[in-house]
């Protein structure tokens, strides 16, 4: 493996750091104040523009684990292997809220936490490809050898993404139809979503950079140690 890539600037996650917080505030404010209470489900709606952009952000999440551990594979750049690394802990995380956030919308519209419904049964399957990814980083020693085996999980793994997107349209799930792509959203709504959208993306990039950089820092400390030793 060669070395890391020079260190990200700074710049760049200042950037990202004020169009976080300020899409954020003005999306928890359209949410609340702007945006009118849905006329079937009533306010739970509103975790809507909170659920859907989540579960973008992890596929996104998944997209780069996917693209960089083909590069690593062909390339066999460590810089690739800790993008692909930093990418994978991020999407968990983000599978996870959708997960718990699609359980508290599901209560009180289903009338229980969780179904197995296609969609849910799909994205559960996606969370345990890619704790399976990290556990696989874990438990092999060699750190060569993990990032290869951990590669050839990100690729295979990502093929449940698009089964998990088109489950609606597959199985006819209790999901709802795709209402964005269908023109069933008021143009406040609408606004709501993609300032939501904005602002959850912008905190993925963030924490992507902000991920990166740390491996960065352990792989130097690392290199450090073994040079005094």
């Amino acid at each position: 493996m060669d070395k890391p890539m020079k260190t990200i600037s700074p710049r760049w996650s200042y950037f990202l750091l004020g169009l976080s917080a300020v899409s954020i505030i003005v999306s928890l404010f359209m949410v609340f104040v702007v945006v009118p209470t849905e006329a079937t489900m009533g306010i739970i709606q509103r975790i809507f523009y909170y659920h859907v952009p989540v579960a973008w952000v992890a596929f996104l999440a998944f997209f780069v684990v996917f693209v960089a551990s083909i590069m690593y594979l062909w390339k066999r750049s460590r810089m690739w292997d800790i993008i692909a690394h930093a990418a994978a802990e991020i999407g968990v995380i983000f599978t996870t809220l959708v997960l718990i956030t699609g359980s508290i919308w599901a209560k009180p519209i289903w009338g229980v936490w969780w179904t197995w419904d296609a969609r849910l049964t799909a994205s559960l399957v996606l969370w345990l490809i890619y704790i399976s990814y990290l556990i696989v980083r874990s438990f092999i020693a060699e750190e060569e050898r993990a990032a290869r085996f951990a590669a050839v999980v990100g690729i295979i793994g990502f093929v449940d993404v698009p089964i998990v997107a088109l489950a609606i349209v597959l199985w006819g799930t209790q999901h709802p139809n795709p209402v964005i792509f269908e023109g069933g959203l008021a143009p406040t709504m609408l606004a709501t979503l993609l300032t939501s959208l904005l602002a959850i993306t912008s905190v993925f990039f963030l924490l992507l950079l902000q991920r990166i950089s740390l491996r960065q820092d352990e792989l130097r400390i690392n290199e450090l140690k073994r040079y005094l030793d």
